[in-house]
């Protein structure tokens, strides 16, 4: 696929900006900048974030092909090391969005078969998932949208063993979120789900149904997973299904979705559009007859981020920011931010638009 000198240009100023934000972070890892003066809230190890700035480094580096900014994201991408043995699904998001768009050099093939056989260690067959884990507070055993995007291309590739645990932890959350009880909810899906050993599964008030990157989160990863045989042969039926519900709210719905359904006049959150978009390029190659559908909405989406919510030279911010980002909506936390995993969803989308890079690998 091709696209216009607007999509060219759109990439450049998201790259650009990667280089500024490197400066100003160093070894820290960006999470969220202020819409004011584009100034970021860093962490130092990454948090579930951290993959999305190691991809983004990366993406420039295949963009700008310098020695150094290869040297660069390879730096990161290792810095992300100490996550592997973290008790998290969320090493889905870190390992394989931070090292899907590398050059495969050994080191990061390792680092991406470690977290692999990690995750798969982690699997609980009582529950059926990979739990949502203790490391980033709160309870254990969780099922949670943001806990299968990544992971299923992340096990899928680390043998037959892991592939099938990679549809397992797929289709146990598609049947929480999307299933009778899921469904219920004025049409939403229910996004989080606590397990409880006297009573099985129970809904999550948070994140509540109508999350943005709910919906976003569950399309990619089910788009990923018709892309991979050896996962897309469990339970076909099921998931050509699940793709349609998903892909009815996704095209029925704003091509910028509100941060919460609940608010639709409310803010908006333009990472969940980006990861739509990423989501509805992976389906065009895989959906034959839908093909020109697909790639057709995600051009719509990405061209409205490029033009409404993209800061441009001057005005005082700097130029590159997918703003009117969120962050956590029912925290209040940065609700009208640039956020790391917009930014690379959109550099994501882009680029593959442009051809710089193949949409099935990343």
């Amino acid at each position: 696929m091709t696209a216009g000198d607007w999509a060219d240009r759109a990439l450049a100023a998201v790259l650009d900006r990667v280089t500024v934000t490197e400066a100003e972070v160093g070894a820290r890892f960006p999470l969220y900048a202020e819409p004011a003066d584009g100034r970021w809230t860093t962490t130092g190890r990454g948090s579930w974030t951290g993959g999305f700035w190691a991809g983004l480094l990366w993406l420039r580096a295949r963009h700008t092909r310098k020695e150094a900014h290869r040297l660069a994201a390879a730096a990161c991408t290792a810095r992300l090391a100490p996550w592997v043995d973290a008790d998290t699904a969320t090493r889905g998001l870190i390992f394989w969005y931070g090292t899907a768009a590398s050059f495969d050099t050994p080191e990061t093939a390792v680092l991406r078969a470690k977290a692999s056989r990690a995750c798969l260690a982690s699997y609980d067959a009582r529950t059926g998932i990979v739990p949502w884990g203790s490391a980033l507070g709160g309870p254990r055993l969780l099922a949670r949208a943001d806990a299968v995007p990544g992971l299923v291309p992340l096990l899928a590739g680390a043998g037959p063993e892991a592939a099938t645990v990679a549809a397992a932890h797929l289709h146990h959350h598609l049947d929480l979120c999307l299933g009778p009880e899921g469904a219920r909810h004025h049409g939403r899906p229910r996004p989080a789900w606590r397990f409880d050993a006297a009573t099985g599964w129970q809904p999550c008030d948070d994140p509540a149904p109508g999350w943005s990157r709910g919906e976003a989160w569950l399309l990619l990863a089910v788009a990923d997973a018709l892309l991979r045989p050896e996962v897309a042969c469990h339970r076909p039926e099921r998931l050509a299904f699940a793709a349609g519900q998903l892909l009815e709210l996704a095209q029925t719905g704003r091509l910028v979705p509100p941060n919460e359904a609940a608010r639709p006049h409310g803010p908006v959150d333009t990472s969940a559009a980006a990861i739509t978009a990423v989501a509805m390029l992976k389906l065009a190659r895989v959906r034959a007859p839908q093909a020109q559908a697909y790639t057709s909405h995600a051009v719509a989406i990405l061209s409205r981020l490029v033009e409404d919510h993209l800061t441009g030279p001057g005005g005082g911010r700097p130029a590159g920011m997918l703003s009117d980002g969120c962050y956590d909506a029912a925290k209040g936390l940065a609700v009208r931010h640039e956020v790391i995993w917009g930014d690379f969803f959109l550099a994501l989308g882009l680029a593959a638009l442009g051809d710089l890079l193949d949409i099935i690998r990343v």
